[in-house]
């Protein structure tokens, strides 16, 4: 907890620092908003925040392939984001929404979230998947990196043909979807394509161990009650374990459980064979908002994005 009243009072020094408007992207007043709203997940009123920063359809420049089934599963469902114009092969960026394993969507009515990551995306050279997935308690464990898996054959399969380049695709995952991500990587025998298919991996504010704390509804509702089995279905071993180019980020105004879960994969990783992952914390921002912010002119995240992609690490 000491961690996280450290990460508080930076972010209040942030605020009240003179200097902070030339230091930061984000307006002042935004960062207080964000402050009183404090530690908490609440979609709603971070949504209205950011909305009026992102763009509205019809997107200029973009075009669109909506609810493209990937598997049997009614929620099986993804959209495409390509350029108009052709160019050559672009990387991919896969993008899986949260919504605490029982809910959440890919887009919803009258929402810019989360076209505004694939619209990003498109704008910095990317063929955007935007993906969905089963829910919990109908689709248990584990229904989310199983329908991982189908995503990345599909686009393994089908994206050239869209513009995008197979041999360059990158899974990102936010809250639950960052949970799935690890899940996929970290279990290979649900892979349905050799090596997993992924050049790199990027799970924003997930849960890595579920031994490490006490779980929530959210995590009985997906894992299941039976605690003996927590371990093999947590990520924590089978990230450290994998060869795959890893981004894991936390956000500054995270529930402090994400904070602790970020802090204790981020060491774990960086003891194991295949050295540290990329890590970042973000600073100001909070559970929604780091990726709610995504396509304003706060860059902080996918400037770290980029990086990744450019260096392979």
């Amino acid at each position: 907890m000491a961690g996280v009243r450290l990460a508080l009072a930076a972010v209040v020094a942030l605020v009240m620092n003179p200097a902070w408007a030339q230091q930061s992207p984000m307006s002042e007043e935004l960062a207080w908003k964000l402050l009183e709203l404090g530690r908490v997940v609440d979609p709603p009123k971070t949504a209205a925040l950011y909305a009026p920063m992102q763009e509205k359809e019809p997107y200029t420049g973009v075009k669109v392939e909506r609810d493209v089934k990937y598997g049997p599963a009614e929620r099986n469902l993804l959209d495409v984001f390509m350029p108009e114009a052709s160019t050559a092969a672009r990387p991919v960026l896969i993008y899986v929404h949260g919504g605490g394993f029982v809910a959440g969507n890919k887009r919803n009515p009258n929402s810019p979230f989360y076209d505004n990551i694939m619209l990003w995306a498109v704008k910095n050279g990317f063929v955007g998947v935007n993906t969905t997935y089963r829910l919990a308690p109908a689709s248990p464990w584990p229904a989310g990196a199983e329908d991982l898996a189908s995503v990345v054959q599909w686009v393994t399969k089908e994206i050239a043909a869209r513009g995008g380049d197979p041999s360059r695709i990158y899974l990102m995952g936010q809250s639950a979807g960052a949970v799935h991500v690890a899940g996929y990587v970290s279990h290979p025998e649900l892979h349905k394509v050799k090596g997993g298919g992924l050049a790199g991996a990027i799970m924003v504010s997930g849960l890595y161990d579920l031994t490490a704390s006490p779980v929530g509804d959210a995590e009985l509702a997906y894992f299941g009650s039976d605690s003996s089995r927590y371990s093999e279905r947590s990520s924590v071993k089978g990230l450290i374990a994998s060869k795959t180019p890893l981004m894991i980020t936390a956000a500054e105004l995270d529930p402090p459980r994400f904070i602790e879960q970020y802090e204790l994969v981020k060491q774990a990783i960086c003891k194991g064979p295949n050295g540290c992952a990329r890590t970042f914390m973000l600073p100001q921002h909070s559970h929604m908002s780091e990726v709610y912010s995504i396509n304003t002119v706060d860059t902080r995240l996918t400037d770290q994005i980029l990086e990744f992609v450019k260096t392979g690490k």
